[in-house]
């Protein structure tokens, strides 16, 4: 699964994805090293226009046909074997794609009695995203809450020995497809939604300062040696 991740290198999310629609939080953002389920993380999808935009998003998807939001609580993973099955997921694998810009996301493996926290990610990228869905529901006031799910698939072998199941990491060019609405065939969209290569992952043990989601700074993903 994934439970935690981290976004640290801001600007290159500015520059890489050309934003449009978000002048006013050039600036206003901070690297972040604990993102938890119920937290608001910055997420890109696109406007009518096909044009790559940034908002905030509560991680925890509640569709948008729920009666309760404590339903966000359960879903903040999706199964790639089930998404374009089950109600929640099926019609926001065609028409509500985004991408979750990370800079590496932790998973816990189990030691015995002990679950050590490790931190993932790519070899060679400050910057990469995760394959996410994401949809609106109405609060009782009238405003809109958006909410995100990842979608996780098969371990490689580098995850294998950490966990069963592993975030979905789109390959920098299978981005623009990802976020691209005209792309509706559900086997055409399910081909990007592959474990990422096992040559170009890294995974090293870090802190259980992880654990609790109030602590957010740099020495989180530092390695340690256990």
């Amino acid at each position: 699964m994934c439970g935690r991740f981290v976004l640290e290198d801001i600007d290159e999310v500015f520059s890489r994805f050309r934003l449009s629609d978000s002048e006013d939080l050039v600036g206003n953002i901070r690297p972040r090293y604990n993102i938890a389920p119920s937290h608001y993380a910055y997420i890109i999808s696109r406007n009518a226009r096909q044009e790559n935009r940034l908002e905030m998003m509560k991680w925890g998807l509640i569709p948008s046909w729920s009666k309760d939001p404590k339903v966000g609580n359960r879903m903040i993973n999706a199964r790639v074997e089930t998404v374009a099955i089950k109600p929640s997921f099926k019609n926001l694998l065609k028409t509500n794609r985004c991408l979750v810009p990370c800079s590496g996301f932790y998973e816990w493996k189990t030691a015995g009695a002990k679950k050590i926290p490790h931190y993932i990610g790519p070899k060679d990228s400050k910057i990469f995203c995760l394959a996410g869905l994401y949809d609106v529901w109405k609060k009782s006031d009238g405003t809109d809450l958006k909410t995100f799910t990842i979608i996780k698939t098969q371990p490689n072998n580098t995850f294998k020995p950490i966990h069963n199941r592993m975030p979905v990491i789109l390959h920098q060019e299978l981005e623009g497809q990802w976020l691209n609405t005209k792309l509706q065939d559900y086997d055409s969209i399910k081909r990007l939604l592959k474990p990422y290569p096992d040559d170009d992952m890294i995974s090293y043990a870090v802190s259980n300062e992880v654990n609790n989601s109030e602590n957010n700074n740099p020495q989180l993903i530092k390695q340690i040696h256990c």
